[in-house]
């Protein structure tokens, strides 16, 4: 029944129910990494730990006595040869037997002499008595000492009879702790059981989970094909840029000159208009400035030396330095700019930054020609997705879960009931157990108590001035509960140490043969030696389940992964059984998927960065003319000076000669014409420097264009149409090499799913921490309950009856002190007196 309830049920644990397909979607997490969320876990009630508490400290202390009897390692080897040969071999192998047990064997042989020769001296020793021998004479000799001598044994008797009280507490506790123990077995054994119907109850759903998870994947996938423009198309896109962008820039950046130069032509047009007029009115004005200023020398105060000689000095001054109000530059000999202004009007009626705003909207465009192009590959690879999931979700009607199930449950039920049937035995067991310790309990009690009574009444009823023939009743009665004591010691001491070594060889072994290789799991080494559960089995575990005994799973293997709570998928090694990657084979269930990718035709012809009319916009613009302006004539004429002196320099010099003047009608003449000049600066002058400035400004600009402008326009061209080469007849490599890494992508959904599965399986899906707090729970029972508690309790009643032997002989001695006697020695005192 075990076979046909729990492979089947290991076996399920791979597949599950048919897939949900009406749940709703998950929300699609980020593009990158699926989360697949956590496998819901059922809560395992067993605690297989165990703290004894206070009671502790004798354990310990039990094992420490153990390991000085018993300090051999663990003999293995033996173990394993004598269970192959069914103890056959111990005739040959008795040695090695002996050397380990050696210390036992002292220890048991000193526990025999004791209760073989424990009641041969008794008799011999009551013998002994009856012939007033040993002790039994009553005569007692009258020594000075005797005081000290009852003092000193009396307090031996009395600290040998607390330790021997100590260690009948210690049994005592054993014994109870025991007996406590066993009633939380059954609390150990329900919770256990309980926890095996929720690993049976959980899987089911857990593996659902699994199956379900399927949705995540597929989900994603959907996500990634209806945006598979932007996803697909926005790489290539992305890609193309990088070369395609900085041609369409170059054109954007010759439409941006084509406005420039314009500006700077009509501004160069309309300033040599400036110039050359005012050129004409300034010519003019300052003729009439010169005409003036030598009417005004021509008064006679200019001529007359004799009288005058400095003012006809200065005005001689004045009249040579009038040649100097002349214009410098001459913009009349410059051509106008109006033929190229003209062309460039031409040029620029057609809008270049539009048409290369079309072409860097066509490449834009590329995502929605992908989603275009391949709208019949992802409607295809969309219903592949549903027939993939129906695939994954027929693999859980491989096995009968619900059988499986229903088997599995049942035989839990039915192996709970049959503990529980042994539970009233169990406790009968106990309870016969129970008397039979603390009646051995009280066999020393009982000589405890004849030995505190004793000490009790002999010291309560002791009369220093009473001699040994005249003691008092008490006293008297105290001896003789003494050797009572002594005499109940000979009866019972010899079972109390036969038994103690029939328990003491028994649990001292089991603490070193079972729970201590246990611990260090020495235990499972012993186990797992091949061959040794059946002769044709190498591993006993997978040679029972599977009929597969070379499988590499050992009982030390199966109890470390559960004891970590992996799942039990990768604790009885099912994937040498039913391989899951063998169903979930990434290769099967992608390569439609792979194959219908790798059809997508993607057709970028349709992208025109640069039409035809704005390629002929740029030639016209390199043809535009203006190559012909003569730049040096007009650098040449604006680097000039507007006039041949500056005027207000002038009008300073002719104001300074004029102060040199005697005041008069020729001073204040002077003096207006210097003010004329200086209106003249103001009004003409500056005007005419910042219409040469921008003039300037505007042919050095011109200039810079116009240089090398016919290769740059062909620069610019050929660019755009490598680009466009690139995107018509090239682009099929980059394409293809987009569509690889982007249906890598899609399939790595399938393979993050896939692994996910394969990592759930072995460690989060059906955990069985129950089955290694199953064996946890015995090992509890058998070693903290039962055996602890056994050792305990022989060592506590085995040091107890030890001393019973030094109780006997302080008895004996002490009693002589308590007893009335029948003689006694007077020869001292009738020395004395």
């Amino acid at each position: 029944m075990w076979t046909s309830a729990f492979v089947p049920l290991l076996l399920l644990l791979s597949v599950s129910a048919e897939l949900r397909q009406d749940t709703e979607p998950r929300r699609l997490p980020p593009p990158g990494k699926l989360d697949f969320g956590y496998v819901p876990a059922g809560v395992y009630e067993t605690v297989a730990h165990y703290e004894p508490g206070p009671i502790g400290i004798l354990f310990q202390l039990v094992q420490g006595f153990l390991h000085i009897v018993q300090p051999n390692a663990f003999p293995q080897d033996l173990i394993v040869k004598l269970a192959k040969d069914k103890f056959g071999a111990l005739q040959t192998e008795y040695q090695k037997a002996i050397y380990y047990e050696i210390g036992f064997l002292v220890c048991a042989a000193v526990g025999l002499l004791f209760a073989i020769l424990l009641p041969v001296v008794g008799l011999f020793f009551c013998m002994c008595r009856c012939c007033d021998n040993c002790g039994g004479e009553m005569h007692q000799r009258q020594r000075k000492n005797a005081d000290c001598r009852r003092g000193l044994l009396g307090t031996l008797l009395f600290s040998t009879s607390l330790v021997i009280t100590i260690g009948v507490l210690c049994a005592y506790a054993a014994n109870q702790n025991l007996s406590s123990q066993v009633k939380n077995i059954r609390r150990y054994v329900n919770s256990n059981m309980r926890d095996l119907h929720t690993f049976a109850n959980d899987t089911p759903m857990q593996i659902d989970y699994l199956i379900s998870q399927y949705a995540t994947a597929k989900n994603k996938v959907i996500y990634d094909l209806n945006n598979i423009g932007p996803l697909l198309g926005g790489r290539i896109h992305d890609q193309l840029d990088k070369e395609v962008h900085a041609a369409l820039d170059g054109a954007l950046n010759m439409a941006a000159a084509m406005r420039e130069t314009k500006e700077a032509l009509e501004n160069s047009s309309m300033g040599l208009e400036v110039l050359q007029e005012g050129t004409g009115k300034l010519g003019f004005n300052l003729s009439l400035v010169r005409t003036s200023i030598n009417r005004t020398l021509s008064d006679p105060g200019c001529h007359d030396e004799k009288s005058d000689a400095t003012t006809a000095q200065l005005c001689r001054n004045i009249r040579q330095s009038l040649s100097q109000l002349q214009i410098s530059a001459n913009f009349t000999r410059l051509p106008n700019v109006n033929s190229q202004l003209e062309r460039m009007k031409a040029v620029l009626k057609m809008d270049l930054s539009i048409i290369v705003q079309k072409g860097f909207s066509s490449l834009n465009d590329t995502p929605h020609m992908v989603t275009e192009q391949t709208r019949s590959v992802v409607e295809n690879v969309q219903t592949l997705m549903d027939d993939i999931g129906k695939n994954i979700s027929s693999f859980s009607k491989i096995f009968p879960v619900q059988s499986c199930l229903s088997n599995f449950t049942i035989f839990i039920s039915h192996v709970h009931a049959k503990i529980e049937d042994h539970y009233p035995e169990i406790d009968r067991m106990d309870f016969y157990r129970w008397i039979g310790c603390i009646t051995l309990c009280c066999m020393v009690v009982l000589v405890l108590a004849f030995n505190y009574l004793g000490l009790l009444c002999g010291t309560l009823g002791y009369d220093k001035h009473a001699s040994p023939t005249t003691r008092g009743c008490i006293s008297n009665t105290g001896g003789t509960m003494l050797i009572a004591g002594v005499g109940i010691s000979f009866i019972f001491s010899w079972v109390l140490m036969g038994l103690v070594t029939i328990i003491f060889l028994a649990g001292g072994n089991m603490e070193k043969l079972v729970c201590e290789p246990f611990h260090t799991k020495e235990v499972f080494k012993v186990v797992d030696t091949p061959y040794l559960v059946h002769p044709d089995w190498k591993n006993f575990i997978p040679g029972y389940l599977y009929n597969d005994s070379d499988m590499e799973l050992t009982a030390e293997s199966f109890y470390s992964t559960c004891k970590d709570n992996r799942g039990i998928y990768s604790a009885l090694r099912l994937d040498k059984v039913f391989n899951v990657s063998s169903f979930l084979n990434i290769t099967m269930f992608t390569k439609d998927v792979v194959a219908r990718l790798n059809s997508v035709k993607i057709d970028l012809r349709g992208i025109i960065l640069l039409e035809a009319e704005g390629k002929q916009n740029l030639l016209d613009f390199s043809e535009a003319g203006l190559l012909e302006i003569n730049y040096a004539d007009y650098l040449e004429e604006v680097n000039k000076g507007v006039t041949v002196v500056d005027l207000l320099s002038f009008a300073r010099e002719l104001e300074a000669q004029t102060d040199l003047m005697p005041r008069g009608g020729l001073q204040m003449a002077l003096k207006g014409h210097a003010g004329t000049l200086r209106q003249i600066h103001s009004q003409q002058i500056i005007p005419m420097e910042q219409a040469m400035s921008a003039l300037n400004q505007s042919m050095r600009y011109l200039e810079r264009t116009a240089s090398d402008l016919p290769n740059k326009v062909l620069a610019v061209i050929e660019a755009i149409e490598a680009a466009q080469y690139l995107i018509s007849h090239n682009a099929t490599h980059l394409i293809n090499q987009e569509t690889a890494k982007f249906t890598a992508t899609i399939v790595g959904y399938f393979h993050q799913y896939i692994e996910w599965v394969k990592t759930a399986l072995a460690m989060e899906v059906a955990p069985c921490k129950p089955f290694s707090n199953m064996i946890d729970t015995v090992e509890i029972v058998t070693c903290s309950f039962l055996v602890d508690s056994m050792n305990t309790f022989w060592m506590g009643l085995g040091c107890s009856t030890l001393l019973l032997l030094p109780s006997i002989i302080l008895a004996v001695k002490l009693a002589k002190f308590y007893r009335r006697m029948e003689t006694e020695d007077v020869y001292d005192d009738a020395l004395e007196n």
